[in-house]
């Protein structure tokens, strides 16, 4: 299975800003964006005038990274964007945010994406009672996502419901933290997802 296997405080750097995909790393002062606040390379440090082109490549880039998706995955995801009916923007945000991966993370049954992927690979989780290790497989309304038994008492699931009970799921989920049962309950709008992306640039990339 392809996948990123550089340092992901990398990806953080080249897009200039925090996007959160080491968890607790992220809040504390071992930030990388933090202490080098420029791109990696040898000319990171370089000033470079940005073109159209440039800002919606990097718009696209930054919301791959976020979720943790490739190239060719990511062009799917639009293509299949584009087939529904709506505004294209939102259909792909929304179509990100109904990954299993995301939908643990946002749950908060794991402390970022890339731990949430990690997890699902790991076969920790069942959706509707049946073990599911993909982490694009995606959610429908009223699926009902479920932590294995014999996971719930490791010491990595408890350390997650600690830090699980102060967070709040988005509107279109119901989690039970004691428990480790979560819901959907409806399907996810633009106004729930927080991700900071401007969609209709990539929608501009790609329309070219």
């Amino acid at each position: 299975m392809a996948r990123y296997r550089d340092s992901v405080c990398r990806q953080c750097r080249r897009e200039g800003q925090k996007l959160y995909l080491k968890s607790d790393r992220c809040y504390s002062d071992k930030c990388a964006i933090g202490r080098r606040e420029y791109a990696p390379g040898q000319h990171g440090q370089r000033r470079k005038k940005v073109s159209e082109y440039g800002l919606q490549l990097r718009e696209k880039q930054k919301t791959r990274r976020i979720y943790g998706v490739l190239e060719k995955q990511f062009r799917k995801y639009f293509a299949e964007a584009e087939r529904q009916k709506g505004i294209t923007g939102d259909n792909l945000l929304r179509l990100l945010e109904k990954r299993l991966d995301n939908v643990v993370f946002r749950l908060g049954f794991a402390g970022s994406r890339v731990e949430a992927r990690q997890l699902v690979l790991h076969g920790h989780f069942k959706v509707n009672g049946r073990k599911v290790n993909i982490p694009s497989f995606l959610v429908r309304l009223g699926d009902e996502i479920t932590v294995k038994d014999t996971s719930k008492s490791s010491v990595k699931f408890k350390e997650i419901a600690e830090a699980a009970a102060h967070k709040t799921p988005p509107a279109w989920l119901e989690a039970d933290v004691e428990n480790f049962t979560g819901k959907v309950i409806a399907l996810p709008q633009r106004e729930d997802i927080d991700v900071p992306v401007e969609d209709h640039l990539i929608v501009e990339l790609y329309s070219r």
